[in-house]
């Protein structure tokens, strides 16, 4: 009675195991594993997105919604993905990745550039846009800055940037110094800068500045037209949505699904939306997040 006993708890327990097994392998019918973060926005129904103001690529409207370029491809993805709604969180762009590491954030979506530095910190997905520099500098450009190398060569210049930004390191790469950059929290920071005379001129993502310029009307700043663009690494730059390293099945399924939205024209059209060509800010199909992470780009 008693090896009876103990054979059928035996039994048992190895039932009860190989259902465990069975579970924690089990699939859902669109392919993805059980417990993915896929499936967690799934059954919430809702994405949250981190975000930087930082027109045309992302930013709050005055209906306190979240608009822009990178905004409408993310919403048309993950639409496509079966979530239909945005959380959108505003962060310093400085504070994006850190918001994403540390789980405030599902996705960032900010045109934020690919490089190599980032990309040992996030998980990027495909580009989305490329776009190059731009400059603005006091009315009547007095210092007659026209490229980084201008601002170099006059150590007196000096120029505001948004922090975390690209463009601190191309400053540098383009031989100015660090006493001549001051950091800002965002684009209007900056513009306020060398509007009130703390700064000589300020940079960042051409249709960026271009934007906040026209936005500002300010009878005493001047787009520089004709700038010259730096040559250095990470100009052009591409600009992609960004996960957490552990997410890669989020950050796949994303571009399964931006891919088809490039091919059948969507990508284009939510770019011209925002201002935007499709001639001058569609990637070339060669171009892959996978290259310029490893700096072949």
């Amino acid at each position: 009675m008693k090896k009876l006993l103990l054979m059928l708890v035996l039994g048992l327990t190895m039932f009860a195991l190989a259902a465990c097994g069975s579970d924690d392998s089990a699939s859902g019918e669109d392919g993805e594993s059980s417990g993915s973060k896929l499936d967690e926005l799934k059954e919430a129904g809702t994405v949250t997105i981190g975000f930087a103001n930082e027109k045309p690529y992302a930013y709050e409207g005055e209906d306190g919604e979240l608009k822009g370029a990178a905004v409408d491809i993310a919403a048309a993805v993950f639409k496509e993905l079966g979530v239909e709604n945005m959380d959108s969180k505003l962060a310093d762009f400085g504070q994006l990745i850190p918001g994403l590491k540390a789980g405030q954030f599902d996705v960032i979506t900010a045109g934020m550039a690919i490089n190599p530095d980032r990309c040992e910190n996030a998980a990027f997905g495909e580009p989305e846009m490329k776009y190059g520099e731009g400059l603005i500098v006091q009315k009547g450009n007095p210092l007659n800055l026209k490229s980084y190398t201008d601002i170099a060569d006059n150590p007196d210049a000096t120029v505001s940037v948004m922090a975390g930004a690209t463009e601190n390191e191309f400053l540098k790469s383009e031989g100015v110094s660090e006493d001549q950059i001051t950091n800002a929290d965002d684009i209007p920071a900056t513009l306020s800068a060398v509007e009130s005379g703390r700064a000589d001129a300020t940079t960042g993502t051409e249709m960026t500045i271009k934007m906040a310029y026209e936005s500002l009307n300010s009878d005493k700043l001047e787009f520089v037209e004709g700038f010259e663009q730096p040559d250095v690494e990470g100009v052009p730059s591409y600009g992609a949505a960004a996960f957490h390293l552990d997410n890669t099945d989020l950050r796949d399924a994303y571009n399964e699904k931006l891919a088809e939205l490039k091919e059948d024209g969507t990508v284009a059209e939510l770019l011209e939306k925002n201002g935007f060509s499709e001639q001058n800010n569609m990637v070339e199909a060669d171009i892959t997040t996978e290259k310029i992470c490893n700096g072949d780009i």
